[in-house]
């Protein structure tokens, strides 16, 4: 694939949400087989969903972001740390930057609600890319869905 001009936003419309589920579905499901029962969880609604989309409309990758108690569930307590979750980019967008791109949106969209850190947890495949982005690991290796992870705190 060549150049591809994208975008990223919050999805705010329901036809942006169903596209940040459906870019999971793909990734997540499909491709990974993680079970569909625990791919999407309480914590959708109240989530922030960011979206990279094509110029021509075609979802490309998608991330969310918890803050509040739902991330103070996942990240030991911190009500000041959010919560990075989700990140998928299709397969045919790879390489272009998109999961970047949605890190860095998801960055300010917990910028913007005051929360100074966030955490994520990494597939241990991904560890390298997060570090690029400033994220350290910490903690055992652990897994979720049956893949190996490790969790990753990066101070905003």
């Amino acid at each position: 694939m060549s150049a591809t001009a994208y975008a990223v936003r919050v999805a705010e419309e329901p036809a942006d949400r169903e596209a940040c589920f459906a870019v999971r579905q793909d990734v997540f499901v499909a491709e990974q087989g993680v079970p569909e029962d625990i791919e999407y969880d309480a914590h959708d609604a109240g989530a922030v969903h960011v979206l990279a989309v094509r110029e021509d409309g075609v979802p490309l990758g998608t991330g969310r972001l918890l803050h509040g108690e739902a991330a103070a569930a996942k990240n030991g307590g911190d009500p000041a740390v959010g919560s990075l979750g989700r990140l998928a980019v299709t397969r045919a967008a790879r390489g272009l930057g998109v999961g970047a791109a949605l890190v860095r949106a998801i960055e300010e969209a917990a910028r913007s609600r005051g929360l100074t850190a966030v955490d994520l947890h990494a597939q241990t495949h991904a560890l390298g890319f997060y570090e690029r982005l400033g994220y350290e690991a910490y903690g055992p290796e652990f897994p979720d869905a049956g893949i190996p992870h490790r969790a990753m705190r990066r101070p905003l």
